[in-house]
């Protein structure tokens, strides 16, 4: 951007800004890990979550949601990498994802949603 030339002047910090500005590509995570949690249904499993490790039975019953319809939010949601799962038999559980964009994530939801986060089970 130094050499680009503004077609208005504001006399703003818009060069300085626009040096600092992210690529397309640099905010592609950011920006499918948003466009997921758009979603209020993924939002609440992303939620529960955060807070504990869970199989898609328990997850259906706690959100309300059958289990074939859970067992597609996680999987866009282990897509954009916010949650992971693992295999214990036959059993798969799932989590949040141990990563900095999933933290600030979940506590950005909680604070935007003014939500009290369960103090004995918190991950994040």
């Amino acid at each position: 951007m130094k050499d680009q030339i503004l077609p208005h002047d504001h006399g703003n910090n818009e060069k300085e800004v626009a040096e600092h500005m992210p690529t397309e590509n640099e905010i592609a995570g950011v920006s499918e890990a948003m466009k997921q949690l758009g979603d209020p249904s993924r939002l609440r499993i992303f939620w529960l979550l955060c807070h504990c490790e869970e199989c898609v039975l328990n997850i259906a019953a706690l959100v309300n949601m059958s289990s074939p319809a859970v067992s597609h939010h996680l999987k866009l949601l282990k897509s954009s990498g916010l949650i992971v799962s693992r295999r214990e038999g036959k059993e798969m559980y799932y989590r949040t994802a141990d990563t900095e964009l999933a933290q600030v994530l979940h506590h950005t939801i909680e604070k935007l949603g003014k939500i009290t986060c369960p103090e004995s089970s918190e991950k994040g």
